[in-house]
């Protein structure tokens, strides 16, 4: 979302904030928050999947974890929704973001944080950050003209507009405004910020986002409106200086980062306030995650207001790319949105969220077709599920459920410690697809184990009590290594998979390599995934 920029002030500030050394043992990760005027659907699903995903992962490898979802509940189209239903602005706000909590406990989704931007703790954040852009001389008053889209929330230039004088993004109409309006001296940052981009080749993934962001910057960089005359919009977090003036949506909804993070504390002395300390919280961000469409706000609107308040930057940004319908982006306006939460009614939650983070590579778009999607709901029939029915019953049949003491499980061993490596290294490089189809490969190669080890064979062989033994410890720990990496995608089926294995909960990804397999008491799985059809 583009925002009114002014061209004319060009004051040069040197003072800029650096990025922190990222702690293994902390993790801080956001998706952007969304708008309080339409629906949860399968945009909104993917940013937040892919964020619990990471989340859960680094629980499972041991680390503090700080996830942040919510809901941006300001702007001129909250005002004019609400206006539509006859109802206050904060009754719709607070109508939607239950909707969007509902859709995120129906996907379990794990956020530790839901936070609202009408909350009055991110209201007293936004003002005292707005004050200090202010005396620290970064705000200026001067008049704006420009044509403004209600449905996009921003302004266009005269050449930037579509035909017949629409937004050249929805082709909805816009309209002239002159109007005052306050701005950050966004301009005086741009090399500051040029030179962290360059300077962090990993700070924007996927490379060729960062390039884009960069060739933006080869322009002449703006400055920021960052308010709205209450005239016009009323519904809006006032300015501490001005009253008559709140401030831009945008703005507001990228200060709840900071808000949730227990950087600032707005009613203590300007001095005191944590913009020169933000040790204990935990700023900065370590990782932010949205949608291609607004790279932009993140990656350049957002750091140079985090450089203009003298604060460290997000440590990474990762803009991920669009669903498709066939060969069609998804939108509203041409009605070929999927709704994540009938795909959960019909299939149940973690087939969605494997499908969703399985399919699109991480950065790129993705297309979704029924057809596909049965194609990854077989994956985890024909390979997982398979796995653990067939190795459970085994167990069972073979052992009464129980491994015996000081049977070797190192049959695996070299294909599960390659695994972990490669889960590891996806996870950090954030190809959490890779990630995952590394998971769905160590079970491939158990099945391939079974296959070569023929434990039926070895049951009816005398003298074959050790190889059997072996095969199924082998698999046994397979299976419960496979439980702890396929938790993050799936938390039910991960957590129905470690029942059978004979525990109260899915083992952290340590604890799944260590357990002594003879306490464990293993049932038949039924089967994690039933045979579907899917309707085209």
């Amino acid at each position: 979302m583009e925002v009114p920029i002014h061209r004319n002030v060009k004051d040069v500030v040197t003072t800029v904030s650096s990025t922190q050394t990222p702690s293994p043992d902390r993790q801080y990760l956001t998706t952007p928050i969304y708008y309080a005027s339409g629906e949860p659907h399968i945009g909104h699903a993917y940013t937040t999947f892919l964020a619990d995903v990471l989340a859960r992962y680094h629980r499972q490898a041991g680390a503090r974890v700080m996830f942040l979802t919510g809901t941006d509940e300001h702007g001129q189209k909250i005002q004019e929704e609400a206006a539509r239903r006859v109802m206050e602005p904060q009754e719709l706000c607070d109508a939607m973001a239950e909707r969007f909590r509902e859709a995120w406990s129906d996907l379990d989704i794990s956020y530790d944080r839901f936070i609202r931007t009408t909350e009055p703790e991110h209201r007293a954040v936004v003002q005292a950050f707005v004050q200090r852009l202010m005396d620290r001389g970064h705000i200026y008053e001067a008049e704006y003209e420009g044509w403004y889209s209600v449905h996009e929330e921003r302004f266009f230039t005269e050449k930037e507009l579509g035909p017949g004088r629409t937004d050249p993004i929805a082709g909805r109409p816009v309209e002239l405004i002159r109007e005052k309006n306050y701005f950050f001296r966004m301009s005086a940052f741009q090399d500051d910020l040029i030179r962290h981009i360059q300077d962090n080749p990993g700070w924007i993934h996927p490379e060729k986002r960062r390039n884009e962001v960069l060739g933006f910057l080869q322009n002449p960089l703006g400055d920021l409106s960052i308010s709205r005359p209450r005239s016009r919009l009323s519904w809006g977090i006032p300015l501490p200086f001005d009253e008559e003036h709140v401030t831009y949506v945008w703005v507001d909804a990228l200060i709840n980062y900071l808000t949730a993070s227990g950087a600032i504390r707005p009613d203590a002395d300007p001095e005191a306030q944590g913009f020169d300390d933000v040790a204990g919280s935990w700023w900065p961000a370590d990782l932010h995650l949205m949608g291609k469409d607004i790279l932009t706000t993140h990656a350049v609107y957002w750091p140079t207001l985090l450089m203009g308040v003298g604060l460290p930057l997000p440590r990474r940004i990762l803009a991920h790319g669009w669903w498709i319908s066939g060969e069609t982006k998804m939108s509203k306006s041409l009605g070929n949105v999927v709704d994540p939460l009938e795909l959960r009614a019909r299939f149940g939650s973690d087939p969605v969220r494997w499908f969703l983070l399985r399919e699109m590579p991480t950065g790129e778009d993705a297309s979704y077709t029924p057809e596909r999607f049965l194609t990854r709901y077989d994956e985890l029939a024909n390979v997982l599920g398979n796995l653990a029915s067939r190795v459970t019953s085994m167990i069972v049949r073979y052992r009464d459920g129980r491994i015996p003491d000081g049977a070797n499980d190192q049959g695996l061993a070299r294909a599960v410690d390659d695994t972990l490596g490669a889960v590891a290294s996806g996870m950090e490089r954030l190809r959490v697809h890779e990630a995952l189809g590394a998971a769905m490969d160590l079970a491939r190669v158990a099945n391939g184990y079974v296959e070569d080890r023929e434990p039926w064979s070895q049951a009816r062989q005398e003298g074959a009590g050790d190889d059997l033994d072996e095969t199924l410890a082998s698999l046994l720990r397979a299976l419960l290594v496979l439980s702890a990496l396929f938790l993050p995608a799936m938390p039910e089926k991960a957590t129905e998979l470690a029942t059978h294995l004979g525990l109260d909960a899915v083992p952290r990804l340590d604890e799944a390599r260590t357990l002594p397999l003879h306490s464990l008491t293993v049932q038949k799985a039924t089967p994690l995934f039933p045979r579907v059809e899917i309707e085209p």
